[in-house]
């Protein structure tokens, strides 16, 4: 008899052999059907995350996920949905955990252990840079990929900036003890990306030594030690290893290192090509030479916006208030559907970024960039709009910032663009939108316009 196929809702994956499983869910080798490209699929039971209260914690998951897009960190390609389950589609890193490099009391050689640590650093860099903070970074959480990189995965204990409290600080206690930094477990509230950077401290000492720094069986006893600082070197340790560890591993968060002072000292710098940080893709972009001759007008239609993905976009920080009935502070407007055509909406975003004294030039008929003409406070802010197609006679249209200052952008989506726009919206994201979700028995999740 033949086996039964397993197609995820939308017939663009198929589910195979069970690869892991967690406390709330299952991972599941998979394929995309079209390439037949390799796929994870996290698999969760919405009931039981209900029963357990994680919808929060699946939230933040999905919503910083979706922001972080780097060489170093495993990607969401999609959230599909039934009545019944949440389908995370990643990519698939099939390299194992780089906890398994140093199980059973193995190390690694110097030079493997700073290749890894500057891919972490990399990542994390980024992830701060986009304001949020991993707050679970142990090798269990590193993944190798076929070609021996790291990828950070399991972001289910991140934060975003929406969670800091009036201090500007998060208060949660999260994470893996052994590699929670002191502020963390002190209940006086902390800085994430600090904290992380004590958790990469922990995992380089791992990488070198083969056991932790900071280990007790009596937990009071591990947490004594994590704030006092209190660890001892193995004799194999190099002096300059020594010297870059102490400064991670230090009890008070303001006297720690920062990223950019780890990116700086020349143990880290060793090895790394001349221009070895992480910049966004297309973060800047040469205009065509006008004298090349026009560009080649596309003839495809633009990419389908699958309707989930519309449904958790359009609403606040890409959360999950449609599947779980949650409501959530609404975010800076930066994606809003239309009943115009793609050329139409390309052609008045050009207009309007002209208007504003932004440079323009278009990758294809329907994806734009877009570059300011003046310097901002971190260099000139630079964006891309690109419209989707999600169903007939209806567009997604997504503004994304390549570069430039956070403020700057959503300055230039609410006061800028969305006035300069008005006409050709329908929806914009975070408003009252007039189409109705609905969810066919146990089908996919659509839009009823």
């Amino acid at each position: 008899m033949e086996e039964q196929r397993h197609i995820l809702p939308g017939g663009k994956y198929e589910k195979g052999r069970l690869i892991g499983t967690g406390t709330f869910a299952k991972v599941y080798h998979g394929r995309e059907l079209s390439t037949g490209e390799s796929v994870a699929i996290k698999v969760i039971n919405k009931d039981q995350i209900k029963d357990q209260a994680m919808v929060e914690q699946i939230q933040r998951e999905i919503s910083a996920t979706r922001l972080l897009r780097h060489p170093n960190i495993v990607e969401l390609r999609e959230v599909l949905a039934t009545k019944s389950k949440i389908f995370y589609v990643m990519e698939y890193v099939s390299g194992g955990e780089l906890f398994a490099k140093v199980s059973g009391g193995r190390r690694l050689k110097e030079d493997v252990a700073r290749k890894y640590f500057q891919q972490l650093i990399s990542a994390v860099d980024f992830c701060h840079s986009r304001g949020v903070s991993h707050r679970d970074i142990k090798p269990e959480n590193l993944l190798l990929d076929g070609n021996d990189d790291l990828k950070i995965t399991d972001f289910g204990f991140s934060a975003l900036p929406e969670q800091k409290r009036y201090d500007g600080l998060l208060h949660t206690q999260c994470g893996t003890p052994a590699y929670v930094a002191p502020e963390v477990l002190r209940k006086k509230g902390y800085d994430g990306a600090k904290a992380d950077i004590w958790s990469c401290g922990v995992v380089l000492y791992v990488l070198l030594a083969g056991f932790l720094p900071f280990h007790d069986e009596n937990l009071m006893n591990l947490y004594r030690k994590i704030f006092k600082s209190e660890y001892e070197f193995p004799p194999w340790f190099s002096h300059e290893t020594r010297k870059l560890i102490s400064k991670i591993l230090m009890a008070d968060p303001e006297r720690r290192i920062s990223i950019q002072g780890i990116m700086r000292l020349s143990w880290y710098r060793k090895g790394l090509p001349r221009r070895n940080s992480f910049r966004l893709k297309n973060e800047k972009v040469s205009l065509p030479d006008p004298t090349a001759g026009s560009l080649k007008k596309s003839t495809s239609s633009p990419a389908f916006f699958n309707a989930f993905e519309l449904i958790t976009s359009m609403s606040s920080g890409f959360d999950l208030s449609t599947l779980f009935e949650i409501k959530e502070k609404k975010k800076v407007a930066s994606i809003f559907t239309s009943k115009f055509s793609a050329p139409a909406i390309i052609e008045r975003i050009e207009a309007a970024a002209r208007d504003l004294r932004f440079r323009v030039w278009k990758e294809d008929d329907f994806k734009v960039r877009m570059e300011a003409a003046e310097e901002g406070r971190k260099g000139a802010l630079a964006v891309t709009a690109e419209v989707f197609e999600m169903a007939t006679e209806m567009t997604v249209v997504e503004f994304s910032k390549d570069s430039g200052d956070t403020l700057e952008y959503e300055k230039f989506c609410e006061e800028d663009v969305r006035p300069a726009l008005k006409d050709i919206v329908w929806t914009w994201q975070g408003d009252d939108c007039s189409s109705s979700v609905y969810s066919d028995g146990d089908g996919a999740v659509s839009v009823n316009s």
